[in-house]
């Protein structure tokens, strides 16, 4: 054990841990997730300090001797060591106060042992007075933040690309496959079903702009700004030397905030990119349902759809099989949903020159891009890309539907294509079979008028058959 102290009084520490005195009140005072620091926040808050000590160097304030070695030390953190050292609960008061000192102390002990020194020797490289080096948690923290959502957020557009891919290429694969249209969950007029995949697709992408304009927001941090904004202990060569900083360990462009002020105590543009992986989880969560419906059955549901069969679907119904992938993008939207809800009203939560519920932002917009990434990947690569057409049910549903009636409108008129309907509604006849009896139009004549490309879009070959005005 070592003894380490701060204002406070004294703790004991196990001395083959890295962190200190600060992290393990920490731990004793928030006991709240059971969540540890998310890896890549972990990755972007050493990235910080790397940074910063670079930058501090530069300006001459930081000997050359430690810098390095807090250099390496936060390098090794980048590449993926000391992560059980990161030990305190995502959510926390304070502002982000025990996640930067947690890394700052880690930094430290390794730098020290770098150096060949004991851990808890502060006298020689301290976490606030040469990790913490022209820094404060407010400006430390929005700055980490910033820069694991951009990470994250090149995940999950990578993600949603390759799924709009994915519906595109069905889309083509069932150019050809017509089926009945639905609106009230009441037959319509017919539709491709690749014309549907193809809006799948079309919504996705739309869903990535959205993120595509909002991240960039994000490369704006206040680092710099210190404790309010106005850059106490901050020398000004040092703001522009971290931010050159950050941008080449981060690949980047990062830029300082106009507004320092602003950039500190406010935070709405974290709440505008959680809204936008809100949108993108309704739209996906809609196209999980689309699916679910057209895949039911099999034998007394739509039966339009063949999806991957992943699992047994039941413990007590021999054959069963359930549309799981859908149904977990559908529970994954749900809690993004609810995740944004919390990103805004800690957003709301702000007073005067900080907002000190970070903490809770950064935990839900992780979790967010995290599971909304696995959840796209998991529905193309375990579902989408495994879709079938089961064409002849498709076929099957077309011939039996009074909904392709519409399609005859310009051609017998709206009151004869009305009775037609009726009388198929009533006897269950084919519409076709009823037209041709009544020798409106002929059997040849209809091929052309109810095919794929006439019924979904119009074109001129059934227009030899429009009555002369």
């Amino acid at each position: 054990m070592r003894i380490e102290k701060d204002f406070l009084g004294e703790i004991e520490i196990p001395d083959d841990v890295y962190y200190g005195v600060q992290t393990t009140r920490a731990i004793h005072n928030f006991s709240i997730t059971g969540h540890m620091l998310n890896e890549d926040f972990v990755t972007a808050l050493a990235i910080v300090k790397a940074a910063a000590a670079r930058a501090n160097m530069r300006t001459g304030r930081m000997p050359a001797r430690i810098g390095s070695a807090i250099v390496q030390s936060a390098e090794e953190i980048i590449a993926g060591q000391w992560r059980n050292q990161f030990v305190v609960d995502c959510i926390q008061g304070g502002a982000g106060t025990s996640m930067n000192m947690n890394a700052n102390e880690v930094i430290a002990n390794r730098a020290l042992e770098i150096l060949g020194e004991t851990k808890g020797n502060y006298a020689l490289i301290s976490p606030n007075n040469h990790i913490n080096m022209a820094q404060s948690t407010n400006d430390v923290i929005p700055t980490a933040i910033r820069i694991c959502t951009i990470h994250k957020a090149k995940k999950l557009m990578e993600a949603l690309n390759a799924l709009a891919d994915a519906f595109k290429a069905k889309g083509e694969e069932f150019s050809q496959v017509l089926k009945m249209g639905r609106t009230h969950l009441q037959d319509a007029v017919p539709i491709t079903l690749g014309q549907e995949f193809h809006a799948y697709a079309e919504a996705i992408k739309r869903s990535i702009h959205r993120i595509e304009v909002t991240v960039k927001s994000l490369h704006a941090v206040n680092m710099g700004a210190t404790a309010v904004g106005t850059g106490l202990n901050a020398e000004p060569e040092y703001i522009t030397f971290v931010i050159e900083e950050l941008s080449k360990l981060t690949g980047e462009t990062i830029y300082s905030a106009k507004n320092m002020v602003d950039a500190t105590q406010n935070t709405d543009e974290l709440a505008e990119f959680s809204g936008t992986l809100k949108v993108s989880a309704l739209a996906l969560s809609k196209i999980a349902n689309d699916l679910r419906l057209m895949a039911s059955g099999p034998k007394c549901g739509l039966n339009e759809l063949l999806l991957p069969a992943m699992q047994p679907g039941s413990s007590i119904m021999p054959g069963k099989v359930n549309p799981v992938i859908p149904e977990t993008m559908n529970q994954v939207a749900f809690q993004v949903i609810g995740n944004d809800l919390a990103v805004s009203m800690a957003v709301e939560a702000g007073q005067f020159e900080l907002n000190v519920m970070e903490p809770v932002m950064a935990y839900n917009l992780f979790n967010s891009l995290t599971i909304l990434t696995n959840a796209v990947n998991t529905l193309n690569y375990k579902c989408v890309q495994g879709i079938k057409a089961n064409v002849k049910h498709c076929n099957s549903m077309i011939d039996v539907s009074v909904g392709v009636v519409t399609a005859l409108l310009p051609h017998i008129g709206y009151e004869q294509s009305s009775m037609i309907a009726k009388e198929a509604l009533s006897t269950s006849r084919p519409i076709k079979e009823i037209v041709v009896s009544k020798g409106l139009l002929t059997a040849e004549q209809l091929e052309i008028i109810l095919s794929p490309g006439e019924m979904t879009q119009p074109g001129i070959a059934g227009k030899q058959f429009l009555p002369s005005a």
